[in-house]
């Protein structure tokens, strides 16, 4: 249930007019009282003989009352309480019920006070009503409305509870403005699947991801065929911008354009430009996350943005579980942008779970946590690498490479969803968590044909090079090399250990290092974790030589042989945190 405090007004009537009205596009139905402050007050929705004038001036009595000169110019309060989505549609008493408890709990009307304020709770539509009060009392005060809204929210709860409800987390303020009922309904009427606001703000947040100045962000906008409107100051410096889309027009033929900070508080035009400022320092700051990864290669293309991705991401992990708050935060902001890029170059088998993945992560980025953004160049460097480098049709190692990203952005988002539960941000904590699940859902699908070609691969080795693998893992994991070696990933591991030799790589230094960085109690398939860990750390083609992007038909791994890691386990692990 979501209750939202509006900004207060000056005219009663004017409101009266809107909830008793047909709305912005016809979607108000049947407008009536569910609860007023007085049993007789007039209905002018059920009764004929009922006006708006009636409501208006009964509610406005206790302010006309006083002095012109002791009445507050803002005397209009104004509450909306929505259901969820998946709720039941509740009767006209339950929607009473809950206004009174509302005007309770927010100081409007508590219980047994006499002398509160008037109100009157409107039902225009299945799923919210709406209460309006005058916050002048019966006795010439003015009522005590701090922090209605969070009162409001914590009685929410309680609502919730008591008719079994959707349970939502409490909001802290930093959340994208929802939208609202006539931008729905306008939607449904077009026939999309969300409204214009939320396409908007995932279009600005894949043109900011990893965008390095204005003006290309500003290009990326046009590219991606959105309307523009700068706020340019009289002395020509830009003050802010404005987005609509092309098909989305009021009733006079106009576009319809929102602010960035309408769409998102991180998408403002100086929320934004906070990312391109770098201070001298920032590339040789230190975070105290450890040593640095060992350079890559100086190749382009999506295969290596992938990799530098992943790279960059297990730094990220690192920084957020040993950092202070503020890096942390930067580097789960930034890590909003990697997955916004990586969705935008996806192919097609991954591509929808990765939009939402990136969709629920977006909520996980803000906080009231100030982000030190001088600590995310890597990750950010890592989203225009992935923009630059283009889409991929998910492939051979473009494909693998994607697969990698994805197991570690999967785990980048259990340590997002541990940080915040920690701090008590549970609307960031629950979104980091649904985004693990979609990259879960897009690991599967990107890791399956690689995973299968490194397993035939590892199956083809010379037996006593499999048996030099085994001694390896029974000597380095001695209580868990039986697990590994019954596993169906043992024979892609034994292969990813041979392909470390054959590049002048320590097998045993790589194998141990990866065995320190990740407990293994909940995986599983340890052995298919390690392949990943390994085949990065030591730089390996994510796939073999010689491997066919077009498998031979039946090649793919079928039914217990798809790779089994915490990603496709059936529950996300929340409480893993070391890799």
């Amino acid at each position: 249930m979501i209750p939202r405090v509006h900004a207060r007004g000056t005219r009663t009537i004017g409101l009266l007019h809107y909830l008793y009205g047909p709305g912005t596009h016809e979607e108000h139905i049947d407008p009536h009282l569910v609860a007023a402050w007085d049993g007789l007050a007039p209905d002018p929705g059920r009764n004929p003989d009922a006006t708006y004038g009636d409501l208006q001036r009964l509610l406005d009595q206790p302010v006309m009352a006083l002095p012109e000169s002791r009445r507050p110019a803002e005397h209009v309060w104004h509450l909306s309480v929505r259901a969820a989505p998946e709720d039941p549609i509740l009767s006209d008493e339950q929607w009473g019920e809950i206004a009174r408890r509302m005007v309770a709990a927010t100081g409007i009307a508590p219980d047994g006070d006499d002398a509160a304020c008037r109100w009157a709770a409107v039902r225009h539509a299945d799923d919210h009503i709406h209460i309006i009060a005058t916050i002048v009392r019966e006795d010439g005060r003015q009522a005590r409305l701090r922090q209605d809204g969070k009162r409001s929210q914590a009685e929410a709860r309680k609502i919730e509870i008591g008719y079994g409800l959707r349970r939502l987390h409490s909001g802290d303020g930093t959340a994208a403005q929802r939208p609202t009922s006539a931008e729905r309904h306008k939607a449904q009427r077009e026939g999309r699947e969300r409204t214009a606001r939320e396409e908007l703000r995932e279009t600005v947040r894949r043109a900011v991801a990893g965008a390095p100045s204005t003006d290309e962000f500003f290009d990326r906008l046009a590219a991606a065929g959105l309307l523009i409107r700068k706020r340019i100051a009289p002395s020509g410096d830009l003050l802010g911008y404005k987005v609509a889309l092309p098909h989305d027009r009021n009733k006079g033929g106009e576009p319809v354009f929102y602010s960035g900070s309408k769409l998102a508080p991180d998408l403002s035009l100086p929320r934004i430009r906070e990312r391109w400022t770098r201070p001298a320092d920032a590339a040789s700051a230190n975070d105290g996350s450890g040593p640095e990864q060992p350079a890559l290669p100086d190749v382009t293309g999506p295969a290596f943005a992938r990799r530098r991705a992943t790279a960059a991401t297990w730094q990220a992990l690192l920084i957020i579980d040993h950092g202070d708050d503020g890096t942390a935060a930067a580097q789960i902001a930034a890590a909003g942008e990697v997955l916004d890029a990586l969705a935008k170059t996806s192919a097609a088998h991954t591509r929808a779970e990765l939009r939402k993945a990136a969709f629920a992560f977006e909520r996980t980025s803000r906080s009231h946590v100030r982000a030190a953004r001088r600590h995310d160049r890597a990750l950010r460097q890592a989203a225009r690498d992935l923009v630059h480098s283009g889409p991929v049709l998910g492939r051979g190692e473009d494909g693998a490479t994607t697969a990698m990203l994805i197991d570690m952005a999967f785990f980048l988002a259990l340590a997002a969803a541990n940080w915040h539960a920690n701090r008590h941000h549970s609307q960031q904590a629950a979104a980091a968590r649904q985004a693990a699940e979609h990259l879960r859902a897009a690991y599967q699908a990107a890791a399956g044909e690689p995973m299968a070609a490194l397993g035939q691969r590892g199956r083809c080795l010379a037996p006593r090079i499999r048996q030099r693998q085994a001694d390896l893992v029974r000597q380095l994991l001695p209580e868990l090399a039986e697990r590994i070696r019954a596993e169906d990933g043992w024979p892609a591991l034994a292969a990813t250990l041979d392909d470390a030799r054959k590049a002048g790589h320590d097998p045993a230094a790589l194998l141990a290092d990866a065995a320190r960085r990740r407990e293994f109690d909940t995986a599983a398939s340890i052995s298919d974790v390690l392949v990943w860990r390994l085949r990065r750390s030591a730089h390996l083609p994510a796939v073999p030589e010689g491997f066919h992007e077009a498998p031979a038909r039946g090649s793919r791994r079928q039914g217990p042989s798809v790779p089994q890691t915490p990603l496709t386990q059936g529950t996300v692990d929340h409480s893993s945190r070391r890799l």
